[in-house]
């Protein structure tokens, strides 16, 4: 079993165990993917890079729950939505090297559009 499999089945025994799984449509999942993935953006809200620095050593385990949240929401969205998500990051990362090619891309922060 992968990673990601076993990940997907602690998400799923653990939504099933509470009967939670009436309530997440795509809508209200995807709402609040979202919502987690801001609370990973408020640990760096108005710090510059010397403050972003200096609050990482303090706060690596705060913000690792953040980023677990958001792949809590990505997981169960995609075991939801039968989307194998290992392969879908697959496609994707192979349609971005495309879009991105290394002689073009490497070290401009410009998008495919503009390269």
């Amino acid at each position: 079993m992968s990673d990601i499999q076993e990940l997907t089945n602690l998400i799923i025994k653990f939504r099933n165990a509470r009967d939670w799984k009436k309530f997440h449509n795509p809508k209200d999942t995807s709402l609040s993917l979202v919502l987690e993935a801001t609370e990973v953006m408020e640990h760096f809200q108005w710090k510059n890079e010397k403050e972003i620095q200096v609050y990482l050593k303090t706060h690596k385990i705060e913000l690792g729950e953040e980023l677990s949240d958001v792949l809590y929401w990505v997981l169960l969205m995609s075991h939801d939505l039968d989307i194998d998500i290992v392969q879908a990051f697959k496609n994707k990362m192979a349609v971005s090297s495309k879009k991105y090619p290394v002689n073009k891309a490497k070290g401009n922060h410009k998008k495919y559009t503009e390269l």
